[in-house]
């Protein structure tokens, strides 16, 4: 982001000295003996766009295209991933301060500013001193709409519907420019003004609205969104809380982004916050956040919330010149009374009597703005400010309860529900299940491998056995040729040789007779019925234990749908 966004830039005491003489001279946004029209609650609704055709294209493109986009548009593709909390988003509009264009929680005040809303785009084209004012014709729109999509006029015409009090073009024909388009450039520009339309600026649902369509046509001259993001955000709480019900049609993803990086306190900022690369958005749709704290422990939590509960410089916030008027104690510098006059009545209707003229002098004031160079320093606040704060007129805003004050982490610890129990218990049990399964699959793998060895041992012996028999038969059979060969011989050899020969047979037959002795010993027939008997018991050992293990697989399955059945 170019660096070119100070008009002048102020000494910090010399601002301090000016805010507080402008504030004693004119006073607060809400003056002695206001009385609150506000309802005590506000019924809020959050839906959102359905965004996952936008996340399926993202996906779907090269790293090529994505690097085009980030060039003109910044990290808002990221957006597209960042959960709404529900519960926790209509807790927030319960602490909008209208008056003073501020979340008043407890002891803190908090509101997102043009400095954080910029670091979080990070768009290299915004130029923070170009702001954009609304002033279009029907005309223009038809016009800037060809020039954005590349569509001819008749088109273009053809498509525009009207919802409400403006026109607006349906989703899906931008859905089918960016999928069809051969402009490589004009995909990209298409998909940006969708996520703003659908995502940032979410007036008609499914639809872009022609102000947005307005607004994305300045990009390209470098304007920054972010004042006017801002704007509307402020303007759709301001509207909801009046009503006292109402949509909210502001980025509640950049408000659930801004929020976390406030809330939930960091003991070391990473190196990669100061890195050129580092993105606030990428890192955030990567964290999976709570979303079972129920919208009245959000409400008891914002109620009691204490100065030390907040982090009051966002970690990915560092910024070197800051706008002096408001919010300096979200910077770690010294926060004075601001000036507030007039906040109170700084909305208007673009349908107003001289709503231009409203729209020129802020365009003119915008102009005129003075920054200052950020400061950390040990103090917070000055004295005056914390007199202000305590004195201060606010409008109906829930008030802290010291009755039921507790620290944020006794908050946070949510008592588990019957449901939660049980599947606590589920679990347990799985993985009790879990681990006799694999004792079972272990025992079951050692007995079949000692029933093969069993096995194995036994047709071994037999082998051996039928081995000895044949021998003996072969040296019986051999010894009776001899002694028909001696008679038939006639005696040939002497008495000697033939004595000597008989004692080798008769020895021979001898040893064979033992061996095969041996083996009918080995393998008697008590014996071979024990191997069997012991094979059949490890065959129904391991049958007993496939049945336990089908049965542990069914009781895994029962409690799967259980806990299936539970969640709906």
């Amino acid at each position: 982001m170019e660096n070119q966004f100070l008009s002048k830039v102020e000494d910090n005491a010399a601002v301090s000295a000016w805010s507080e003489r402008l504030q004693s001279e004119r006073g607060d946004s809400l003056a002695e003996g206001y009385v609150s029209e506000l309802q005590d609650f506000t019924h809020v609704n959050v839906v959102q766009n359905e965004l996952q055709e936008l996340r399926d294209i993202w996906v779907s493109w090269d790293e090529g295209i994505k690097q085009l986009f980030y060039q003109n548009y910044g990290d808002i593709s990221y957006l597209l991933n960042i959960r709404v909390d529900k519960h926790l988003f209509r807790s927030l509009v319960q602490f909008w301060n209208s008056a003073y264009k501020c979340f008043t929680f407890g002891e803190v005040n908090l509101v997102p500013t043009m400095e954080e809303y910029t670091t979080l785009l990070r768009c290299p084209k915004i130029q923070v001193q170009k702001t954009y004012a609304q002033v279009f014709s029907n005309q223009a729109f038809v016009k800037k709409l060809m020039s954005i999509s590349g569509m001819s006029e008749p088109r273009v015409t053809a498509r525009i519907q009207q919802k409400g009090d403006s026109k607006c073009i349906p989703w899906e024909n931008l859905r089918d420019l960016i999928l069809m388009h051969p402009d490589e450039r004009k995909r990209v520009d298409m998909f940006s003004l969708s996520i703003y339309g659908l995502v940032i600026f979410l007036k008609a649902l499914s639809h872009v609205d022609e102000a947005v369509i307005d607004l994305f046509d300045r990009l390209e001259k470098g304007i920054t969104p972010v004042p006017v993001i801002l704007a509307e955000n402020f303007r759709s709480l301001s509207s909801c809380q009046k009503t006292g019900e109402g949509r909210f049609i502001g980025c509640a993803q950049l408000l659930m982004v801004w929020f976390h990086g406030h809330f939930w306190k960091v003991d070391k900022v990473s190196y990669r916050v100061f890195s050129e690369g580092y993105s606030p958005l990428k890192e955030e749709a990567a964290i999976q956040r709570r979303e079972d704290i129920s919208e009245e422990k959000w409400m008891d939590i914002f109620q009691n919330l204490k100065e030390k509960d907040i982090e009051w410089r966002a970690y990915w916030m560092v910024p070197d010149e800051i706008v002096y008027r408001y919010a300096l104690r979200q910077y770690k510098s010294r926060q004075f009374v601001p000036t507030t006059h007039g906040l109170a009545q700084s909305e208007f209707s673009f349908k107003d009597a001289h709503y231009k003229k409203r729209v020129q002098e802020l365009s003119d004031a915008w102009k005129q703005t003075y920054w200052m160079k950020r400061l950390a320093i040990g103090a917070m606040v000055t004295p005056e400010y914390s007199e202000w704060f305590k004195k201060r007129i606010n409008d109906n805003i829930p008030r802290p309860s010291l009755e039921n004050a507790r620290p944020i982490g006794e908050q946070l610890q949510v008592a588990p529900s019957e449901l939660e129990i049980i599947r606590q218990d589920f679990e347990k049990k799985s993985l009790e299940l879990g681990k006799k399964i694999e004792q079972l699959e272990e025992e079951k793998m050692h007995l079949r491998l000692e029933a093969v060895v069993q096995r194995s041992e036994a047709e071994k012996w037999k082998k051996g056995k039928t081995k000895a028999e044949e021998d003996l038969d072969s040296l019986k059979t051999d010894y009776k040729k001899l002694r028909l060969s001696m008679r038939t011989a006639g005696l040939e050899i002497s008495d000697g040789e033939s004595r000597k020969k008989r004692w080798e047979l008769r020895a021979r037959v001898a040893e064979l007779e033992k061996s095969l002795h041996q083996y009918r010993n080995r393998n008697t027939a008590t014996e071979l019925r024990a191997s069997l008997s012991r094979i059949q018991e490890m065959k129904r050992r391991i049958e007993e234990l496939e049945a336990s293990l089908q049965n542990c697989e069914m009781r895994i399955q029962f409690f799967e749908a259980n806990e299936d059945r539970w969640k709906e």
